[in-house]
């Protein structure tokens, strides 16, 4: 499997880069679903598209048991800043997180699995707006589900490119895989007043200071230390000249956890420390919007893609995953049936380029690697759960 792949390494650069150079933010899609599903449909894929808005499904095989492979497509509101032929040519949006070279992968996978026979089907589910949500609070993951691209699945694969490893090293492990993510957002209200006489206001900046005091507390001296979690005020606006107190303060922040018990004491402990700005005459509003959960690779699905990996690579190189924070609504798809996400070494040699950043980039003899240990993981699993 890895030499095929090895040999469509050329369309797989040429997939990554024309993605690259053509980068589309969540839920806005619609180039980038056309190639897919150009590519899926030139491969013998039954093809469904403006699945969760600008998803793309493709489908191969008949009855059961169903695998599906996900691949996240949407790119960054950044400007890029590499000097390279395949640089983003759309001003202000780049893909730096690495989701162009997931959708290359994908299609590679694709690629490998129409040449094979299987009992079942195999499912590859392109995934718009994982960076992001709609109006409603709803990423792209929640959307395709609500047009049933999970409908039948009973196990579901995807990778991340990781610039922290090198080409040729994978790291995956059972239990959490990435943390769960909600967002808060906050208003202080105080009088304001000339800067000259704060007597005569109540300072709305100063009942921020206790507040922010209070929330980076929460973690460090309210929560049992081995509990993983993270709250980090993102945004702070309040305020327009020097010498006039404002009315009010804007607080903005993400929430990180990975049990769900953490996720509920820090919805409760945040709205506490708020209330030290109405214990000092403040009045204060606080909305929680709930995001994605935690992804829980199932160790089952581990074993799957460890034991495809370790025949490809060498158990040397599959590696134990590097505990974080980061949270991936591909925990939405995992929680509806068995999966696992392991993430994919990208690092170019000397030059660890960090994602969300404007100079981030990849190795891409990197695409053929997650390409043929998807496709041999979702081939050994049909074989295995179908008979074949």
């Amino acid at each position: 499997m890895l030499n095929r792949a090895q040999q469509i390494q050329e369309q797989l650069v040429r997939w990554r880069r024309e993605l690259h150079m053509q980068p589309e933010l969540g839920f806005q899609e619609t180039r980038t679903s056309s190639l897919v599903a150009e590519a899926l449909g030139s491969l013998g894929y039954r093809v469904r598209i403006q699945v969760g808005r600008t998803g793309v499904v493709g489908e191969r095989g008949e009855g059961g048991p169903i695998i599906a492979i996900r691949a996240d497509m949407d790119a960054l509101p950044l400007q890029e800043a590499n000097d390279v032929p395949y640089a983003s040519r759309v001003p202000g949006v780049m893909h730096a997180c690495g989701h162009d070279a997931h959708t290359a992968i994908a299609l590679g996978a694709a690629t490998l699995l129409a040449e094979a026979m299987f009992p079942g089907r195999v499912r590859f589910l392109f995934q718009p707006a994982e960076e992001t949500a709609d109006e409603d609070g709803l990423s792209g993951a929640a959307r395709m589900v609500e047009d049933g691209a999970m409908e039948g699945v009973e196990a579901i694969l995807a990778l991340h490119v990781h610039a922290g490893a090198p080409v040729g090293e994978i790291s995956l492990d059972a239990g959490p895989s990435s943390a769960g993510v909600d967002s808060f957002w906050a208003t202080i209200s105080g009088r304001g007043a000339h800067g000259a006489y704060p007597h005569k206001g109540l300072d709305p900046i100063h009942l921020a200071g206790h507040v922010i005091l209070a929330l980076h507390g929460i973690v460090s001296r309210r929560l049992n230390p081995f509990d993983p979690a993270v709250i980090t005020v993102g945004s702070i606006h309040g305020g327009q000249a020097n010498n006039v107190i404002p009315e009010k303060v804007q607080l903005s922040g993400t929430i990180r956890y990975q049990d769900p018990q953490v996720q509920r004491q820090l919805h409760t402990e945040i709205e506490q420390a708020l209330a030290v700005a109405q214990t000092l005459g403040g009045e204060v509003e606080l909305t929680i919007r709930t995001g994605s959960p935690p992804v829980i690779n199932d160790e089952h699905i581990v074993d799957l893609l460890r034991g495809a990996a370790n025949d490809l690579l060498g158990s040397e190189r599959v590696k134990p995953r590097e505990q974080g924070m980061g949270a991936e609504d591909f925990a939405v798809l995992a929680s509806m049936a068995p999966g696992a996400m392991f993430r994919l070494g990208c690092r170019i040699d000397g030059d660890e380029r960090k994602p969300h950043s404007p100079t981030f980039d990849l190795d891409e003899r990197c695409l053929s690697i997650g390409a043929a240990i998807l496709a041999e993981a979702a081939l050994r699993y049909l074989r295995r759960q179908g008979g074949g």
